[in-house]
Parts: structure tokens; sequence; C-alpha cells
């Protein structure tokens, strides 16, 4: 029995979620006349603005948070193994699944902005529960979404994490079958220590580590373009026909170049599934579009830049990808070839600063999610009981075999992502709403403010009236 409840929902991960995801994405991108494209050159201008409130989370600080949880193990392990197993084309559809992405990443962070809530300090938290709520008035299926996302984030994310980051030591000789838990134990001690700290020690770890990260890895993988250049021609060449290879994406859909491609991107960039909106909404701005076009940008950052690194370095060497050497073993050896022993140790130093900043960014969701529950941010007690809570199952999932952490973390998202991207389209007419009101206050010269009647919002807020 258990087995086929297991099968069936493997199955909804294939082409049930690639129509929702698609679907969803090509809405909003048509909805919002190519926001993602658009203004694009505006969501570089508005990362960069400070909250009215001193003291309050910016919209660079929330872009940090939602970026960390983005760019995490499935950057390196997920675009090499969609590699290995489906092909070079895999590659191509990441791209295009993050450029559809975009819109709806725009279009559910907006609606968190819109919808957040007021902390007694005058803060703000929030995120797709609440905005199910505010405008559905419907609690159980909020309560729902909130559940799910606890199971996603502190379970099938984070020990998926957990399990890429111990994986990434097996290529060196000193590994043994027991280190799994030696790395699981040390992950689960530092993550505990540093989440004690609370929200705020998390937006400054995020704040230090994502941008340093995220400029070293491009700047590497650049240099591995450089020295690889006689086979970029060859490379794109391979990409693109491995894309369009359609007897090959048809014949085994289910494992296809193209499903692959748009789970691992999924899985990276999680555009549409719900969960940036939860760090959306705790920035402090003038104007609900405003982070709704930063979250669009983190959504770019993740696919276009670092999947899009990790990519190449390894399709640019000649290491020849297959099955067996999938996830960090293939990555380790293409960066071997290209810088010999520098590379699989820099890749190991990447996945353990990805790792840790996914741990933090997921687990900031997983409380906001319990702050929805408990309609209140949990008491000290409950939320040491969570956090040690999340250290044990980091400590557990170093030890999964990396067929079920991929099927724990594909399973969990595809039920968010049939959640939100429904509720989403059901609210894409206050998305247009709040979009035009933005763009109609910028062309006239000003700085956007939101008004939430005079945008023609009728649904009640706590911030925008």
């Amino acid at each position: 029995m258990l087995k086929e409840i297991y099968d069936f929902l493997m199955y909804l991960t294939g082409w049930p979620l690639a129509a929702v995801l698609i679907s969803g994405g090509t809405f909003f991108t048509f909805r919002t006349a190519f926001v993602q494209l658009r203004l694009l050159v505006e969501s570089f201008r508005v990362v960069l603005e400070k909250p009215a409130q001193q003291g309050s989370v910016s919209s660079f600080g929330a872009l940090m948070i939602s970026t960390a949880s983005r760019v995490g193990t499935g950057n390196i392990v997920g675009v090499s193994s969609a590699i290995c197993i489906g092909g070079p084309g895999a590659v191509f559809w990441m791209w295009l699944t993050a450029l559809i992405g975009g819109a709806a990443a725009f279009a559910e962070s907006t609606l968190a902005q819109i919808f957040k809530r007021r902390n007694p300090d005058g803060s703000s938290y929030g995120g797709p529960s609440f905005y199910i709520e505010s405008v559905f008035k419907n609690k159980f299926l909020a309560v729902l979404f909130a559940l799910a996302l606890i199971f996603t984030y502190g379970v099938g994310y984070n020990m998926l994490a957990s399990y890429n980051l111990q994986s990434s030591f097996s290529v060196f000789k000193f590994y043994r079958p027991w280190f799994c838990w030696l790395c699981g134990g040390v992950t689960a001690a530092l993550f505990l220590a540093t989440i004690l700290g609370g929200s705020k020690r998390l937006v400054k770890t995020t704040g230090i580590l994502v941008p340093l990260m995220g400029i070293c890895y491009v700047l590497f993988a650049l240099a591995a373009l450089v020295i690889n250049a006689k086979h970029l021609p060859v490379m794109f060449e391979t990409i693109f026909a491995s894309a369009f290879d359609f007897k090959a994406i048809f014949g085994g859909f289910a494992g296809s170049v193209f499903m692959l491609g748009l789970k691992r991107g999924l899985y990276s960039n999680e555009a549409g599934i719900g969960s940036a909106p939860n760090a959306a909404a705790a920035a402090n701005v003038s104007h609900p579009v405003k982070q709704g076009l930063v979250q669009m940008l983190s959504v770019f950052i993740d696919t276009h830049l670092i999947c899009t690194a990790t990519a190449l370095m390894c399709l640019s060497s000649s290491v020849v990808p297959s099955a067996k050497n999938a996830g960090a073993p293939y990555v380790q050896a293409a960066l071997a070839e290209t810088f010999g022993m520098a590379g699989p140790i820099f890749i190991l130093a990447a996945m353990v600063l990805f790792s840790f900043t996914t741990l933090l960014g997921n687990f900031y969701y997983v409380e906001n999610c319990f702050a929805y529950i408990f309609r209140r941010t949990p008491g000290k007690k409950t939320l040491l009981v969570i956090r040690i809570a999340g250290a044990l199952l980091i400590f557990g999932g170093a030890g999964l075999q990396m067929d079920i952490a991929w099927g724990i973390a594909d399973i969990s998202q595809c039920i968010l992502a049939f959640i939100n991207i429904p509720v989403c389209l059901l609210c894409s007419g206050i998305v247009a709403k709040t979009l035009a009101d933005y763009t109609a206050q910028r062309k006239a010269g000003g700085n956007p403010v939101f008004n939430a009647a005079r945008a023609g919002i009728t649904q009640k807020t706590e911030f925008w009236n």
C-alpha cells in the first residue's frame, strides 16, 4: 500500500507538475506583460533602497534570505544530476523554467507584501498562508499550505541538503561509510548554534555569506570557461541539440531531459511554490511591487548565474556525464580535470557554504509557518523544540540514499506548487491592479507609495490602507 502511494506521488511530480508550473508561469508572463523582462532593470534599482524604518528588514535583506534558500546544493548537485541522467539539454529547460518562473515569483511575492501582518514592534511577516486566508477566507487551506511548507523545507529540502553536503566528501580517500554521520552531526550542531540566535542573526549571516559565495562561484566558473574555451562551441551545440531531441523527450517523459531540467530548475529556483513570499513579506518597502521585483531577481541570480555556472564548468570539460557519476562526483571530476586538485576542494567549500545558508534560509520559512499556525511567534520553549527537531532531521538526512532524498524533496515541493500556483492564478487580478498602480506612479516620476483602496484592492490589509 505504501509503495502504491509513493508511486502515485512520484507520478504527480512528472507531467502534472510540469503542466502546473508551465501554465502558471506562462499565464503570469502574459498577465504582467513580461514583467520579468520589462522591469528587470527596475528590479536592480529597487533592491538597493533602504527601509523607511530604522532596523527593519530591507529589500536586500529579504533578497538574501530567499536567495540563501534558493542558492544551495541543488545549484551544484541538482544540475549535475539533471545533466548526467537526462542529458546536457536539461540546462536549456532550466533556463526556460527560470525565465517564465520569474513572473510567478513576482506575483507570489507581491501578494505576500500586500497581505503581510504586523508584529508588535512594527515589523512585518507573512506568506502564502496569509494571502490564502485574507483573499479566500479559507483557514483550512491556509493551514494545510503551512504544514506542507514545514514538511518541504524542514524535512524534505533540509534532509536533502544534508545528504548532498556529506556526499561531496565521497571523492576523497579519507571518506568512509560512517563519515556521513560525522558530517551530519557537525552540520546539525553548527545549524543549531546559528539558528538559536533568531531571525536577526539569520538576516545578518545570510547577508554576508550569500553575496560572498555567489561572486566567488561565478568567478571560478568564468576561469573554467577561459581555460576550456576551445570546447565552448561544441558545448553549446550539444546543449541545444539535446534539448530538442523530441524522440528522447517523449520516449521516456518522466525521466527525460525536459522533466529533469524542469524539476531540478524548480528545486533550485523555487519560483511559484510559495517559499520566497515568506521572506518577501518581511521587507519594509513603500510599494508591494518593489519586493515582487526583488524576488523575481532572485530567480535569475539562482538559475541564470549559479546554475549556469555549474553547468558550463562541467560541460566545458571533456569528462563525459553518466548516471554512475551523477551528483557531486561529476562536478568534482570535471573541475579536477580543469583545475587539478584545487577544483574538488573549491566545490567542497562551495557545497559547505551553499548547504549551510540553504539550511538557514529554509528554517526561516519553517518558523514563519509555525507563526501562522500558532497565530503568533512561538514562545522560546516551543521554538527551542522546533529548532532541535530541525537539527535532528539534518543529522538524519546525511545518512539517506540519493534516490530517497531526491524523492522526498520532489514530492514535497510538488504539493506546494499544486496549492500555491492555482491560488496565485485566482489572485491575478489583485497582482495586475497593484502592478498597474506602481507603473503609473513611476511614469509620473515619483517614488511609488501604495494605498490598497486607491489601487482597487477591496480586501482588508494591515499595512496599506
